[in-house]
C-alpha cells in the first residue's frame, strides 16, 4: 500500500507538474499575441563601438529607452486589436488616421521603436571610412562629395534645438536625396519620405561620453557607420 502511495502522489506531481508548465507556455503564447513589436537584440556587443560610444550608453539607450518605446507602443496598439498585424513603419506612415486617442503615443514611441532598430543596424564595429557602392555615387551625384554631405548632414545634428534626429532620407515623390532634421522621435515616414541613415541627437545618446559637445559626437559617429548597411536600406528605398 505504501508503495502505490508513493506511486501515486508520483504521478500526481508530474501530472500538476505538466498542466502548470502547459498553462506557463499558453500564457507565454497569448502575451506573444498581444504584443507584436519586439526589442530586437544589440547586433553587437554593449562596447563594440567604443572608443567612440560607450558601453553604459549603449546598454541604457537600448535596454532602457528603447524598451520602453517597444512597451508603449504595444500598450498603444492593444486598444485597438486590427492594428496589430500593421508593421510599426506602416502606422507610422498612416499615422494622421489612427485614432486620436494612440495617435500621439504612437507617433512618439512608434518612432523611438523603428528609429532605434535602424540605428543600431547602421552602426558596426567595423564600420567608418567612406562610403563604397551605390550610396557612395547617390551622394555624390547629390551633395558632390562625401565630404561635402558629411559638412551639412553634422550641421543639421548641430542644429537641430533641443532632442531629435538628422537624417539622410530618399524622398519618394521625386526619388531625390536629402538631409533633413526631425524633432523627438518622429520618422521621415510621416512625410513620405524613406530613411536611408539617421544619427539620434537625444542627449541620452552622447551624453556620457561627449557631455554637452554633440558636435564632436557628431563626428566621431563617422567611425563607426555600416554602409553594407545603408546600402541595403538605400537599395530596399528604391525598390
Amino acid at each position: 500500500m505504501t508503495l502505490n502511495r508513493r506511486k501515486f502522489v508520483f504521478f500526481l506531481t508530474a501530472i500538476t507538474g505538466a498542466v502548470v508548465a502547459g498553462s506557463f507556455t499558453k500564457m507565454a503564447q497569448a502575451q506573444a499575441l498581444e504584443e507584436p513589436f519586439k526589442l530586437p537584440p544589440l547586433p553587437y556587443a554593449y562596447d563594440a563601438l567604443e572608443p567612440y560610444i560607450d558601453a553604459e550608453t549603449m546598454m541604457f539607450h537600448h535596454d532602457k529607452h528603447h524598451a520602453g518605446y517597444t512597451k508603449n507602443l504595444n500598450e498603444a496598439v492593444s486598444k485597438y486589436p486590427e492594428l496589430k498585424s500593421k508593421s510599426a513603419e506602416d502606422l507610422l506612415k498612416e499615422i494622421n488616421s489612427l485614432p486620436a486617442d494612440i495617435r500621439q503615443t504612437v507617433r512618439d514611441n512608434g518612432g523611438g521603436y523603428v528609429n532605434h532598430k535602424m540605428f543600431w543596424e547602421i552602426m558596426s564595429p567595423d564600420g567608418g571610412g567612406s562610403p563604397t557602392g551605390e550610396i557612395e555615387k547617390a551622394i555624390a551625384e547629390s551633395f558632390g562629395s562625401f565630404a561635402a554631405f558629411q559638412e551639412e548632414f553634422n550641421n543639421a545634428g548641430k542644429t537641430r534645438f533641443g532632442s531629435g534626429w538628422v537624417w539622410l532620407v530618399l524622398n519618394q515623390s521625386d526619388q531625390t536625396l536629402s538631409v533633413i532634421s526631425t524633432p523627438n522621435q518622429d520618422s521621415p515616414l510621416m512625410e513620405g519620405m524613406y530613411p536611408i541613415m539617421g544619427n539620434d541627437v537625444w542627449e541620452h545618446a552622447y551624453y556620457l561620453n561627449y557631455r554637452n559637445n554633440r558636435g564632436e559626437y557628431l563626428t566621431q559617429w563617422w567611425n563607426v557607420v555600416n554602409w553594407d548597411e545603408i546600402n541595403k536600406r538605400l537599395a530596399a528605398a528604391y525598390s
